[in-house]
């Protein structure tokens, strides 16, 4: 029996104006290192800090397949997407980011 999560998400700078789709199997920890630019490149460069949408699946393999999916999307069709979910496109991980330190999420290598 595989207990394993996996996620896919969106993040977001303040202004919205850019996107970027991801997967990983702890969400928590990948915000957090989205948020602090532990992540060099293209998060860190576009100030990603909001996430505003994701989606839950047990099995890797459809995670990835949903992310490519989603990759190919326009702009409009991503957005539409969020705003089915989250309307004001809320920061949904602003009450369980902070409260957090570096050396827990440390404590599983990032994927």
């Amino acid at each position: 029996m595989n207990d394993k999560q996996y996620y896919i998400y969106f993040m977001t700078n303040f202004e919205e104006t850019t996107l970027y789709v991801g997967v990983t199997n702890n969400l928590e920890r990948r915000v957090y290192e989205h948020k602090n630019k532990l992540l060099k490149g293209f998060s860190a460069n576009y100030n990603l800090k909001k996430l505003v949408h994701y989606e839950i699946y047990d099995d890797v393999e459809l995670a990835i397949a949903r992310e490519k999916q989603i990759k190919s999307w326009s702009r409009k069709r991503k957005n539409e997407l969020i705003r089915n979910s989250n309307e004001n496109w809320n920061d949904l991980s602003k009450s369980w980011t902070d409260c957090h330190g570096l050396y827990e999420l440390s404590l599983q290598p990032s994927q």
